[in-house]
């Protein structure tokens, strides 16, 4: 196994090519962008980069991840103690920031609840570090062999607005403790806000460790930043949370992309489940942060013997039933159709109450609902926008289905193949298996609320980041790591 650097052999690296970099910066920042990565081995970083940024934050996305590399070697040579002094230091700033943070977060992004924006924060706690990469180790008659997790180096992040500090602050911790630096390049909605954590977390990075820049973001985040990032040498690999277009815009960059796409994540009830439990699991799950999770419950099936009894159930845990009228008038307000030509018509989201309070909600409908309600629905057909769009609000749709066998393949309809998440709740293990079968999603809660597939009242870990578009699944430092074989032959045998 390698040898770690040294900080003295850090600082021959920087200062060897710090001249062979100051003429050719600004031809590789203007060159076009890459179809496919370079076979050439990145440049060393610049020392110069280090007064770029005042702790950690940048103007441009090219020096960002360059003062990132520089950075890199740094964090190499503190070995896994400095990758573990790392992590530490991210999970004690945001449970220490957690009100302070969750305010600012929430009148920057105008999204979600108060009490989860805080929430959320303190459950970073529960993001696996350094003793997640276990190394793997053979011996036999033909010598020893050892397979260990070593890191890309560089990973270029582009994270949402519905979860800035969180995933950044959980994206930091699994980067960091797998050996790589990070460059975020934030949603613009949340850019402001996810500074101020970078920045704090790079001052006590410097001060605890004597490492600037592990965590860099770019300051005004656009569409050439990434570009910026994407294209930069200094970059190994891209992780995206986010809409289509964003993944998709990873995916074409030429570089290996890890993605944490769309979701429309349905429950199925059956006749057989604790409807009054699954009433409030629902409601628990939906409710959370006004559904701005990716893996929240979305849409609603409800097999016909449990129906009435199920709507009755939602009533009694405190959802607040919307009328037809009251259902069109706010599916008015949320959904406009655009594209209209040819039979093409399709429902377009109002952003401006993704994430609002059940309460704004109910008043657009025209409806009352009492202080603290978490949530509303409302009976639809199968193909109505709020079932068919995600929609990230806490107004759950709810669909009657003949049985269970008609739930499945409506669920999966409205899943749209994202392969992201699904709930039911049912005691029949035969439904539970031909659900997840016909879904084939990365995340599968049986009886609980969607967190629950997150360690929040399950048994698991936790990460922000479910990378469902590229088949990676919910993300841990282990997800970021290469794989390294060293093998030693010889009569070397123990016993």
């Amino acid at each position: 196994m390698a040898t770690p650097l040294t900080e003295d052999a850090v600082r021959r690296i920087v200062a060897d090519v710090v001249g062979r970099l100051g003429a050719g910066d600004d031809a590789r920042t203007a060159a076009p962008a890459q179809t496919q990565p370079s076979a050439a081995p990145p440049s060393a970083p610049s020392a110069s980069v280090r007064s770029g940024g005042a702790s950690g934050i940048f103007e441009d996305g090219a020096e960002a991840a360059a003062a990132a590399a520089v950075a890199q070697l740094k964090l190499r040579a503190a070995g896994f103690a400095g990758r573990a002094k790392a992590v530490e230091i991210v999970k004690r700033i945001c449970s220490d920031q957690a009100e302070a943070w969750g305010r600012l977060e929430l009148e920057e992004t105008r999204i979600g609840r108060l009490d989860h924006k805080i929430q959320k924060l303190q459950v970073i706690r529960n993001v696996p570090g350094v003793e997640w990469l276990r190394p793997l180790g053979m011996s036999g008659d033909h010598g020893i062999t050892m397979e260990e997790t070593t890191p890309f180096g560089v990973i270029g992040a582009i994270t949402p607005v519905t979860h800035s500090i969180p995933t950044i602050s959980c994206n930091i911790i699994n980067m960091v403790a797998a050996g790589n630096t990070v460059v975020v390049n934030p949603h613009p909605g949340g850019a402001r806000c996810a500074a101020t954590a970078v920045a704090e977390f790079n001052r006590a990075f410097e001060r605890e460790l004597g490492i600037p820049n592990l965590a860099t973001l770019v300051r005004e985040p656009t569409l050439d930043s990434f570009d910026a990032i994407c294209r930069s040498e200094h970059v190994q690999l891209i992780c995206v949370t986010g809409g289509p277009m964003v993944v998709a815009a990873a995916m074409k960059s030429g570089k290996r992309a890890i993605c944490a796409g769309p979701g429309n994540p349905p429950v199925l009830v059956d006749e057989t489940a604790h409807l009054d439990k699954a009433a409030r699991n629902i409601i628990t799950g939906a409710a959370y942060d006004n559904n701005l999770l990716c893996i929240g419950e979305k849409q609603i099936y409800v097999t016909a013997a449990a129906y009435d009894r199920f709507l009755s159930e939602l009533e009694q845990a405190g959802a607040i039933k919307l009328t037809p009228a009251q259902l069109e008038r706010l599916s008015a307000e949320v959904f406009t159709m655009e594209g209209g030509g040819g039979g093409c018509a399709h429902p377009v989201l109002n952003r401006d109450l993704v994430g609002a309070d059940a309460a704004v909600l109910a008043a657009r409908a025209g409806a009352a609902a009492p202080a603290g309600t978490q949530v509303l629905f409302a009976e639809t057909d199968a193909d109505h926008p709020f079932v068919m769009v995600e929609q990230m609000m806490p107004m759950l749709p709810v669909v009657r289905v003949r049985d269970v066998a008609e739930g499945i393949r409506e669920a999966a309809r409205s899943e749209h193949g994202y392969k992201h998440s699904a709930m039911i709740h049912s005691l029949n293990v035969e439904h539970m298996t031909a659900m997840v079968q016909a879904l084939d999603c990365t995340l599968f809660v049986k009886n609980g609320p969607c967190m629950a597939g997150l360690g929040d009242g399950g048994e698991g870990y936790l990460s922000f980041s479910v990378a469902t578009a590229t088949g990676e699944g919910i993300t841990t430092p282990s997800t970021f790591t290469r794989n390294r074989r060293c093998v030693m032959v010889d009569q070397l045998r123990m016993y």
